[in-house]
This record gives C-alpha cells, structure tokens and sequence, in this order.
C-alpha cells in the first residue's frame, strides 16, 4: 500500500475523508458478495437436496417398477444341519422332501512316516533320493499320475496318459511336492511328522488321483516316500456327492445342487431320514421393500416442507470479514445458520417437486375392476392435528413395531401381502413407474437452466455465481480507480494551498509585513 502525505497545508485529516468516501461505494460491492455468498449456500443446500432425491429415485423407485424385484421367496429346512437353501426367482412354492444320501470329498492321500536314517534332520524337504538309499548311480525311474475317476467294474480307462514324474538319485523331497503341484494336486511334506500330506484340488470323483509306478524300482520308490500301501499310506478316495429330491437321484462333484430355482447345499448324511423343505413367498422381504421406500420418502418430502416452510430470515445477510471480527465464532455459526435455514423458503422448484411426489402418492390405482389407493393396504398420513409441523405429508404402516404412532393398529399391509401378493406387488409397480416417470420429466435437461438428472437450476446457478465474479471484480477495480483518483484531487488541493502558502509568503516579505 502506496504510503501518502496528506494535509499538511490545509490541516485536513484526508486519509479520513478519502477512507469515508470509498466506504460509501464498498457498500455495493459487499452487497453483491454478500448476494453471491448467499447464491453459493443455496447452491449447496440444493446440492444435497438433489443427490436425496436422485437416491430415492434410482435405489427404491426404479427397483420397485419391476415385479421381478417383489418376487421374493423363502425356503424353509427341517433340518438345517443337514442342507441350506439358496431361493431362486424361479423357485416354485410347495413343501419338497430331501435326502442326503453322500457329501462330495475330496481325495486324500495321508503318506506313512518315513524312517530311513537318511532323512536329513535339518531341511528334511531336501534329502535326496540317493541319501534316501531309494535310487543310486545312474539309474532313473518314473511314476505315474494320473487325475480323474478310476475305472470300475472293467470300464475303459478315459484319464489318458497322465503326468510322469521322473526321479534320479538328486531328486529331492521338495522336488516330488513340486512335481506333484505342478501336475494339478495338492501337496506338502511335514518334515515334523515325516509324512507327504497330498489331495485333489477339487471334490467330487472326477478330480480323484492315483499315483502308479512304471517299473519294480518305482514301486520301491514309493514304498520309501511312504506313498504306497506298503509304505504306510493312508488314501481317501474321492466321491460325489448325491442327493434325492422328492425321490429322484441328482449328483454333483460339489456339495452344491441347483434345481428349479433352488440352491441347496448338502451339509450333512441324512441316514435314509427325510428332510421337509418348504418354499413360499417371503412375506417380510415385501413388507420391507415397502417399509424401507417409505421411510425414505417420509425422510425427503419432511425435508422438503421444513425448507419450504421454514421462518423468514429477512434482515440477515452474510457477514464481511469486518463485521465477523467483532463477534465470537458461535454467534458467527449461529446468525449464518439462521440465513442457511431460510435459503429455499417458499423455493418455486421445492413446491413443485414436492408437489408432484405428493399428487402421485395420493392417485389411485387401477387394478381389475377397483381402484386402490394406499389406504386399502394400511398406509395412511397422520391426522392434521396429530402430525408435528413439516410432517404432516408423511406416511405411516398400520401395526408398524417401529412406528409409535400406529404400532398398535390391525396390520393390514402384512396380512394382504400373505393373502393376496399379486395385488399388492401390482399396486407398488404400477405406482412405482408413476413416480419414476414424473420424476424423470422433472429432472429433464433444460438448455442453459439444467442438466439432465438434476432437479434444480443448477447450470443457471453457476451461470449466476460466475456473473457475480464478474461484476465484483468490475466494482473493485472502479473502487479503486475512484480512491486515487480522490487521493488525486486531495493532492492537487494541497499542492495549491502550498504554492498560494508559497506567494503570500513572498508578498508579505515585499511589503515588510513578515
């Protein structure tokens, strides 16, 4: 800032006076920030308002125009460690008996302990075959395995050649895990225990396996790594799992069987016994669909009637940094919350969005010869003197345990869902496409007002705030403009009074008067 010399002739204090004539002027330009401030806050509040609505209409409304989404089923076990069931679209209701007759397994391989004193007592994963007294010099020898379920009764063999594993006298333990890895099992060795611990990948008899040896050698082998029969080994053989539903036989190589829209999961034997599995339609999940829409839009439409309802805020205006300073940070909070609240009172866009939502949920719908409305199903608004302030549009389930103001009340909706479902999923989609459409036409892209989705002006707002930037630069610039050009002419003056100063000096020392 351009430090100034001012007065010292005329005796005037005209940094004051300059100071007092821009004030007059910065008044109109705090004005149009204070207007911008409050633009910007309306912005915000239309913001969240919008991302609500757009919630409702994309996470409730759309999902429930579609009958697919209230066709919600449940299916009942008996015995529920015996089997779980997954319910389907598709499933059909009805009571259906299920045995368990086997679980899928996975094939197992348990090695015998390995007690040649060649095993290496640290990092016994890398005692070789030669230490291991099963190959010496340079004699080689291959086993044999092969993936997939073993012939039986003299059925020809469709597993292919399998995988070799070639072994030598440096073939390691750790080499044979990899080996066997690599060819499509599981495997480790518990050096602890002195075992080889091996398993199919997968359950079900086409993933068993079976390990061979090509030649006497090999035989011996196995029989040292334990992974023979005469080497101590333990197997486990892999097998399907079978069930019977209403009597008819279904196998699968998992535990997981899906049939006309079930998924069951066997989880246990049943020993012959037979277990009662009941689909029907899941009352609770409608009844939820619904209750969970509804306490939604309660939420929003409130919100609408308390922002367009809200008090005045007339008088207030955003504060400059000026006046902020001389109040404390919560009388700050306080006043601007008091203009934030009245931002969207009396809101054209609010009432005629709100409006529209109300109309929709109000009409009736059509189906056969009558025409419901929300009533017939137990939902209704509060009476006028019973609901609070701004609340008065929302509505309540009769026999809600949630809801204080009806919870006692007959439970209408739950008992039509289980009585009548089809009539009360028609009256929801039909409804539901109703307000998805009205909300569609109001969130339609307007040129140079709003884009599309939005319910509010919001290309016009922003279009609005940067004409503020704009014309608030402009004013500044011309405040500024105008302070120098007082500060000039408070300059000029003075500089006159000092030439005049300068020649009243002169005269009086011509007439001998100094």
């Amino acid at each position: 800032m351009a430090m100034r010399m001012s007065g010292l002739m005329s005796g005037m204090d005209t940094e004051s006076l300059v100071q007092e004539l821009v004030a007059a002027r910065q008044t109109k330009v705090d004005k149009q920030k204070k207007a911008q401030t409050k633009l910007e806050w309306k912005q915000s509040a239309w913001k969240d308002l919008n991302t609500k609505l757009k919630n409702l209409q994309t996470k409730y409304i759309s999902n429930m125009r579609f009958v697919s989404s209230f066709s919600k089923k449940t299916t009942k076990v008996s015995n529920t460690s015996a089997a779980s069931v997954i319910t389907g679209d598709k499933a059909v209701n009805g009571v259906q008996t299920l045995e368990v007759t086997q679980l899928a397994k996975n094939g197992y391989l348990t090695g015998g302990k390995i007690t040649n004193n060649g095993l290496r007592s640290e990092n016994a994963a890398l005692t070789t075959m030669e230490e291991l007294g099963l190959v010496t010099g340079d004699s080689t020898t291959t086993l044999n395995l092969k993936i997939g379920a073993i012939p039986k009764d003299g059925a020809a063999d469709t597993r292919g050649a399998g995988v070799d594993i070639q072994i030598d006298k440096n073939t390691t333990i750790s080499d044979v895990v990899s080996a066997l890895k690599n060819a499509g099992l599981n495997a480790s060795f518990d050096a602890a225990n002195g075992r080889f611990f091996i398993s199919s990948k997968e359950s079900g008899e086409a993933n068993e396996f079976q390990l061979t040896a090509t030649d006497s050698n090999g035989e011996n082998v196995l029989k040292g790594l334990g992974l023979s029969e005469d080497g101590g080994a333990k197997k486990v053989y892999a097998q399907d799992a079978i069930i019977k539903l209403n009597d008819a036989e279904f196998t699968s190589s998992k535990n997981t069987f899906e049939i006309n829209g079930l998924t069951i999961t066997a989880l246990s034997e049943t020993n012959g016994q037979k277990v009662t599995i009941t689909t029907e339609q899941d009352t609770d999940g409608i009844y939820d669909m619904v209750k969970n829409f509804l306490k939604e839009y309660n939420s929003i439409i409130n919100e609408m009637d308390k922002l367009y309802n809200a008090d005045t805020a007339k008088g207030y205006e955003p504060l400059t940094e000026d006046e902020k300073s001389v109040m404390s940070d919560s009388e700050v909070e306080k006043y601007e919350q008091k203009i934030k609240d009245s931002l969207l009172r009396r809101d054209e866009n609010i009432n005629s969005v709100a409006g529209t939502l109300k109309d929709v949920m109000s009409q009736g719908i059509q189906i056969g010869s009558k025409t419901y409305y929300l009533s017939d199903f137990g939902i209704n608004k509060l009476s006028y003197f019973t609901a609070p302030d701004n609340e008065k549009n929302a509505y309540h389930i009769d026999g809600d345990s949630d809801d204080e103001n009806t919870s006692g009340n007959a439970d209408v909706l739950k008992g039509l869902i289980a009585s009548d479902p089809n009539t009360v999923i028609t009256f929801f989609t039909e409804m539901s496409k109703n307000l998805y459409s009205s909300m569609d036409k109001m969130s339609k892209s307007v040129q140079g007002y709003r884009t599309y989705g939005n319910f509010y002006d919001d290309k016009k707002m922003a279009s609005d705030y940067s004409s503020y930037t704009s014309k608030i630069a402009e004013m500044e610039e011309a405040l500024n403009d105008y302070e120098d050009k007082m500060y000039s002419k408070f300059s000029k003056m003075e500089t006159a009074l000092a030439k005049m100063q300068s020649k009243t000096t002169a005269l009086a020392g011509l007439l001998g008067t100094s």
